[in-house]
């Protein structure tokens, strides 16, 4: 009812503004007839004064009287427009707005709006809220508030709250979900970056925990090394740090975003950047140009790294470093075969009975890839 009493208002008031010009009074125009009549009259005696006067003879008098009386006749059987005529357009003028106005708006909110729809309020809106992401947290927060043990909407909510930094709610949310469901490595770890994310980036001794507990349950991927080497940095174990980090170094791909963090940290904790040592490995600068990149030439400048490694590799291929490098790269673009393949002639320079051998092994198992011809 509100609604409709406010449209009203607002056409009205349109109506109005539009109005306005047309009904100011009109000036009446003063007709010139009165004056034109009067010249008429004074020409035709003058006529007579020039006849009396033997000036002009009586034929061309009569003559001058009839055009002058042809004239003053044709004056005075002329009428005046009427008032109705006069004010005709601004009648019909009033009628289109009056009229006009609130049929068009009616118009364009039925064929636009959803005069159908009845107000909703809070509670129906949570019923159907769409695609609107605060009303589905909102519904969510809800529901959990009348069922705290859904583990499954605990989960969800977790990392929603974490991207909208919401960090204690997230907090929560992620204990929430691993005390109800159990741990997972990604419950583990998200519970870590809320951590680390509330405590201003410092891997506070929960954090380091969570990390932990994610790394043994499943295969560490390189967020999770990432922070547990930066808990060691900043533990001040220098050494120790380097070496985590140099690890992270030897196992990136090439063009990947955090390989220029990690040889910062490896630099920070007296070390070189080990990635700077491997064959193929793109520069500070390369890197900082891929960011830059479009996704197809990113991957395009990431597919010209590769092969330039793989190149020198086969020019010279005593790198363990290179090797294992080549093999992971191989795997995170989907080419398995290739990455076998890199595999079985890596395992030719470096026999599995060595310790750089073991090494390939060891990443073969982690990441799944066998070597070229090899039965499952």
């Amino acid at each position: 009812m509100v609604l409709w009493i406010v449209l009203a208002c607002l056409t009205a008031v349109v109506a109005a503004l539009l109005m306005a010009p047309l009904m100011k009074a009109s000036p009446v125009a003063i007709s010139d007839r009165e004056d034109e009549t009067a010249v008429y009259r004074d020409q035709l005696r003058e006529v007579d004064r020039d006849m009396a006067q033997g000036l002009i003879g009586a034929e061309e008098a009569d003559y001058a009287r009839a055009e002058i009386g042809r004239r003053l006749l044709s004056v005075t059987q002329t009428r005046p427009p009427s008032p109705d005529q006069s004010n005709r357009s601004h009648r019909l003028s009033t009628s289109l707005i009056l009229v006009g106005v609130p049929a068009i708006g009616l118009c364009l909110y039925i064929l636009l709006g959803s005069p159908g729809l009845p107000a909703q309020p809070l509670e129906a809106r949570l019923a159907n809220p769409g695609n609107n992401l605060s009303l589905l947290v909102a519904k969510a927060e809800r529901h959990l508030a009348q069922n705290p043990q859904d583990g499954a909407g605990w989960d969800l909510l977790a990392p929603i709250y974490f991207r909208s930094m919401r960090l204690a709610d997230a907090e929560l949310a992620y204990r929430n979900s691993i005390r109800i469901l159990g741990e997972t490595p990604a419950r583990l770890a998200g519970l870590g970056e809320t951590l680390v994310a509330a405590n201003d980036g410092v891997v506070v001794e929960d954090a380091r925990h969570a990390f932990e507990r994610a790394a043994a349950l499943d295969k560490p991927n390189f967020r999770t090394r990432f922070y547990l080497a930066l808990s060691l940095e900043q533990a001040g174990k220098a050494a120790e740090a380097r070496d985590a980090f140099e690890a992270i170094a030897r196992d990136t791909p090439p063009g990947a975003t955090w390989a220029s963090l990690v040889d910062e940290h490896i630099a920070k904790n007296g070390g070189r950047a080990a990635a700077a040592n491997v064959p193929g490995n793109p520069d500070a600068d390369a890197v900082a140009a891929a960011r830059d990149l479009a996704p197809a030439d990113r991957q395009q400048m990431i597919r010209s790294m590769v092969d330039s490694l793989a190149a020198k590799l086969q020019d010279d291929p005593n790198s363990i470093e290179g090797w294992l490098r080549l093999v992971r790269s191989y795997k995170v673009m989907g080419e398995d075969d290739k990455a076998g393949q890199a595999l079985q002639t890596g395992l030719k320079t470096f026999p599995a009975d060595s310790e750089a051998g073991r090494r390939l092994l060891a990443l073969a198992r982690e990441i799944d890839v066998k070597p070229e011809g090899a039965t499952p």
